[in-house]
């Protein structure tokens, strides 16, 4: 590997540690050979997000969407040339020829990231795991190949990433309504009797709890889904893959022994409690 694209492969790097610190450790936990091409995929999902939601994002929708169609392009131009002068994209282009990985699921990323530009309002669970797995269950199926997962469990690992994503979207209800985005199904929330209104309040009300309860019995449901999956995994990969499951079922327990108040306290994982969730994985 060349000086500029040893430079590249850091670049990545430091941007995984930097925005992603909890997902940085669980990479850490992988094969040395693997972890470049994983920080390379996180730079160039992570510069999509930013396209999106950066402090420097465009002002429009329609300026975000023109980013994003440009950063896709600059991607498709270098697999087409095998190489790329943008130090993320050489890095994924060079990781993706190295390891042979399905970036063209990236277009299905993208078509995700696309609608975040606008308000979102989704209407059915089918229409949420249509956006999932894009946003997060593409983003699975390309690195289980880099992991070593045979074929056969590739679509377990875009699950899992719905599992993720589905995570996330409970942990940041608060954070995402002011961003005039309602990730939860406008079916359940009718079910419930939840109001959007309800999103921005200093506490959750009884409808809005047990509404959360549902979505989190439907993330740990998909989080079974996917164990045999992760069996599948080589050993090499296993540790790392379990810590970062560790991680998230953490969150969810978090949300339960709050009561479902993830407007009134904080459902993250810090970083203190990130050895414990290492623990809970291992007995796993």
């Amino acid at each position: 590997m060349d000086l500029t694209l040893e430079r590249a492969y850091e670049t990545c790097r430091r941007m995984h540690r930097r925005y992603d610190p909890t997902y940085y450790w669980a990479t850490r936990r992988l094969p040395a050979d693997i972890r470049p091409a994983t920080h390379a995929l996180y730079g160039y999902v992570r510069t999509a997000d930013e396209i999106v939601d950066g402090p420097r994002r465009a002002a429009s929708a329609e300026a975000r969407r023109a980013a994003l169609d440009a950063w896709e392009g600059e991607l498709q131009r270098g697999l087409a040339a095998g190489r790329s002068a943008h130090p993320v994209v050489g890095a994924l282009v060079d990781a993706g020829l190295r390891h042979r990985l399905p970036l063209g699921e990236l277009r299905t990323y993208m078509r995700s990231m696309r609608i975040d530009c606008a308000p979102v309002r989704i209407e059915s669970w089918p229409e949420l795991e249509a956006y999932m797995d894009g946003s997060a269950g593409s983003v699975g199926r390309i690195m289980a190949p880099l992991l070593g997962v045979p074929a056969s469990h590739h679509a377990g690992y875009g699950r899992l990433g719905l599992a993720f994503q589905l995570t996330n979207f409970l942990r940041d209800v608060r954070e995402d309504a002011t961003l005039d985005r309602v990730y939860l199904p406008a079916e359940d929330r009718a079910r419930f009797g939840v109001g959007e209104e309800e999103f921005t309040r200093a506490h959750a009300s009884p409808e809005l709890r047990a509404l959360l309860a549902h979505e989190v019995r439907r993330a740990r449901v998909l989080f079974a889904e996917t164990e045999p999956a992760i069996a599948a995994a080589p050993a090499s990969v296993r540790g790392g893959v379990r810590f970062a499951v560790g991680v998230y079922l953490r969150v969810l327990d978090r949300v339960e022994r709050i009561d479902f108040d993830v407007l009134g306290r904080r459902a993250g994982v810090r970083a203190w409690q990130l050895p414990g969730a290492a623990l809970g994985a291992l007995r796993r």
